[in-house]
């Protein structure tokens, strides 16, 4: 019996000393914690697969697109669950666009535009490849389809861009490809 009240005596002092009544004590653990804002494209993890965004985000090759789509505001879209189908153009397939072009884009008052070029480059839904037929019309975000050509075992889009590499993203995968695809215009 002495036991037992050594052990309830034990128990309560225990408790008695971990119920702190200090202020410090009550202040939630989530104040300590930085909460950065923003969306999806904030959340810092260096463990998992990289999204679409963060994919050419780690590319050299890619520097263009993405001030691109942080100047047309898409990153947080980008960011998110998706899944979608991007084809990135290279620096070098910027490049290749009339001088000028890409400077009159990056300005706030083509915003819309860039936006429509950009959405010009992403399909809803995850597209593979080995999937992609001769002829095939994809539709883009921005509601204009791009035509698949299939030639010499490589994947043509509109006829002027080459896949020319795949990576997969957690919310996607990324084409990269050699031009800029255009928009037809407008009626």
């Amino acid at each position: 019996m002495k036991k037992v009240l050594q052990a309830i005596a034990l128990v309560s002092f225990v408790f008695l000393f971990s119920c702190n009544s200090d202020d410090a004590a009550k202040t939630p653990a989530t104040d300590n914690v930085a909460v950065a804002a923003g969306g999806q494209e904030k959340v810092n993890d260096d463990m998992s697969q990289k999204d679409v965004v963060k994919v050419a985000m780690g590319s050299k090759d890619h520097s263009t697109l993405v001030a691109a789509v942080k100047q047309a505001e898409l990153v947080t879209s980008l960011s998110n669950a998706g899944p979608f189908t991007v084809f990135a153009p290279v620096n070098a397939a910027f490049d290749k666009l009339p001088t000028g072009t890409v400077d009159g884009l990056m300005k706030d008052d083509k915003k819309a535009d860039l936006q429509n070029i950009l959405q010009y480059h992403v399909a809803v839904g995850v597209l593979k490849k080995e999937s992609f037929t001769d002829g095939q019309k994809i539709g883009m975000v921005n509601g204009d389809d791009i035509i698949v050509t299939l030639k010499d075992g490589k994947v043509m889009l509109n006829n002027s861009a080459t896949i020319v590499a795949t990576v997969p993203a957690s919310n996607g995968v990324v084409y990269v490809i050699d031009a800029v695809l255009l928009p037809p215009a407008k009626k």
